[in-house]
């Protein structure tokens, strides 16, 4: 009986001892694969983190939308704008902060992650010429936002604790890239996987661009001759990029080489949920989209329904 009782216990032991431990990142179960977000919310944007919370902004009224990646469950976080006016691209610095491209209102903003105010609205674009700030990304010294119909770039820096400063700088955009003001031209922007330049899809041409940061130049990445048209949000994680191509419903993959100057295509991701995804953000080896439904909300976008979709990297 005592032998039987250490070799039970020494059984317990190994099997405590070989089992495995989750390996970082990894999602539990529980993790849903869609989220539904409120009727008539209309996303377009998306950022994850901290911790397992994405973000969305309407094109509706600007609010904010905070869902729990574990559960599913939202709240919002951030009123609606009055005057009504878009949020779309989404960055979260990881703290406290949210930074917003404001579309047509020509404006981005930053957004307290925790109490959901305002904390700084900026006016980029003012006049009567078109303009559609798209997207946004952060670098160790500022934040860069796209403006769909001008040939600019944006750039909000930060002092040396990361803290916003009060104006901005407008960066023309220079090099053989053909702009077409009439229609969305620049969207989504990244860095390149060296962190020396920027990289931004344009949307009506389908080509993409690395930008220098100091002069504005841009030069077309040879990407083997891709389609990426209609390229809307994109994310890049090491020495991958993903392209959002919204109303093709895929993502394309696509290695690149750490200047960001070239890259090859891997494969192509696609979901039967999919409904006309526009941005991309990542959580463990979950890559996250929100799906927009241009053009298949009908028929009215104000009472639609919306979800966002996981998929595996």
């Amino acid at each position: 009986m005592r032998f039987r009782t250490l070799t039970s216990a020494a059984i317990v032991a190994a099997a405590l001892v070989l089992v495995p431990a989750a390996p970082a990142g990894a999602h539990p179960p529980a993790f849903p694969t869609t989220l539904d977000l409120p009727v008539g919310f209309r996303p377009e944007g998306i950022a994850i983190g901290p911790g397992p919370f994405a973000y969305f902004g309407s094109l509706a009224d600007g609010r904010i939308l905070r869902v729990n990646l574990a559960t599913g469950d939202s709240r919002v976080v951030s009123d609606p704008l009055v005057p009504a006016r878009p949020s779309v691209g989404l960055k979260s610095d990881q703290r406290s902060r949210l930074y917003v491209a404001g579309g047509n209102a020509g404006t981005g903003r930053v957004v307290d992650i925790r109490s959901g105010k305002v904390l700084t609205e900026y006016q980029f674009a003012t006049g009567t010429d078109p303009t559609f700030v798209n997207d946004v990304v952060l670098t160790p010294t500022g934040a860069w936002f796209t403006d769909s119909r001008r040939q600019v770039l944006y750039q909000v820096p930060f002092d040396r604790h990361g803290k916003p400063a009060a104006t901005f700088r407008t960066l023309p955009i220079t090099g053989n890239i053909v702009w077409d003001p009439a229609t969305n031209n620049a969207n989504g922007i990244a860095r390149t996987p060296d962190g020396r330049a920027l990289l931004i899809i344009q949307s009506n041409t389908g080509l993409l661009w690395r930008v220098d940061p100091r002069t504005g130049a841009a030069t077309q990445v040879d990407v083997g001759g891709a389609d990426l048209t209609a390229g809307d949000g994109i994310l890049v994680l090491g020495r991958t990029l993903y392209v959002v191509r919204n109303r093709f419903n895929v993502i394309v993959v696509i290695d690149l080489n750490r200047a960001g100057t070239r890259g090859d295509v891997r494969k192509q991701i696609t979901d039967p949920r999919f409904d006309v995804p526009t941005t991309v953000a990542a959580f463990g080896d979950r890559l996250y989209l929100p799906n927009a439904r241009f053009g298949t909300a009908t028929p009215d976008p104000a009472t639609a329904t919306y979800t966002a979709n996981a998929v595996r990297k």
